[in-house]
């Protein structure tokens, strides 16, 4: 496993601007608190997360990781961005959140340094503002125990998520900074697919994530036509849940 860092300086630069916001929940970071208990509970439907050792890949100011720690994991969050590390340490303190613990180290390094190390490992909203995002699901997957589960979110690449997830949520409702998102490098389903079957990752199951405006509502379902959660499991034990597996072409 290459231990070069796989990152966009403008990427980091981005977040650690706005790091200091990323626990006020009406800040930018607001629609990742509104969805975090979807994600959160999701994860946990598949592989109860109490007892297991977690680590979170972009784990950014640790909304994710704090609270997979609060469900009795022991967690290791991890980002290349050391303004937000430090928010999120900070946080863990006046929290007393127990159990997580954050390093600056690229998902790549780690693999070369502790190989099969975890029982479940999360890389959400984090693949599409990488150079190399193959490269970060390979890592994943080293990473994870045999029998392990990995979990990615991300955006789909086509006109509809670029109307809802750039257009809309950017420059309309205004729900996060105009340039957040890439057109380019956002990741069809079918590309994910690929990425994990090269890192000899069994697909579990896939989920949409959907948002009403109108409501401020989110919620899971079968369209995974814009924003998009896929479980996976690194080969070594049977299968438990299979179900919505991604089409070959999306």
């Amino acid at each position: 496993m290459p231990t070069t860092k796989n990152f966009d300086p403008a990427e980091l630069a981005k977040f650690s601007d706005l790091a200091h916001r990323w626990w006020d929940k009406e800040s930018e970071f607001r629609p990742l608190h509104e969805i975090n208990p979807l994600r959160l509970d999701w994860i946990s439907s598949l592989v109860p997360l109490n007892g297991l050792r977690v680590l979170d890949v972009g784990c950014g100011g640790g909304i994710l990781a704090d609270s997979m720690a609060r469900r009795g994991a022991t967690v290791l969050g991890i980002d290349l961005a050391s303004k937000a590390l430090k928010v999120a340490q900070l946080h863990a303190l006046e929290a007393q959140t127990q159990g997580v613990e954050y390093r600056e180290i690229s998902a790549e390094t780690l693999a070369a340094e502790q190989p099969g190390t975890f029982d479940v490992v999360t890389c959400m909203e984090m693949l599409e503002h990488v150079p190399n995002p193959a490269s970060v699901v390979k890592a994943c997957a080293a990473l994870a125990k045999p029998g392990g589960y990995v979990f990615f979110s991300t955006i789909n690449r086509n006109a509809k998520a670029f109307l809802f997830a750039i257009v809309g949520a950017e420059y309309v409702l205004n729900m996060l900074p105009r340039g957040t998102h890439e057109y380019s490098k956002l990741i069809k389903p079918s590309e994910l697919a690929r990425y994990c079957r090269t890192a000899d990752l069994d697909f579990l199951q896939t989920k949409g994530l959907e948002y009403n405006p109108l409501t401020r509502h989110y919620w899971l379902s079968t369209n995974t036509s814009v924003n998009y959660l896929v479980a996976t499991q690194n080969p070594g034990s049977a299968r438990t849940h299979v179900e919505d597996e991604l089409p070959a072409t999306c």
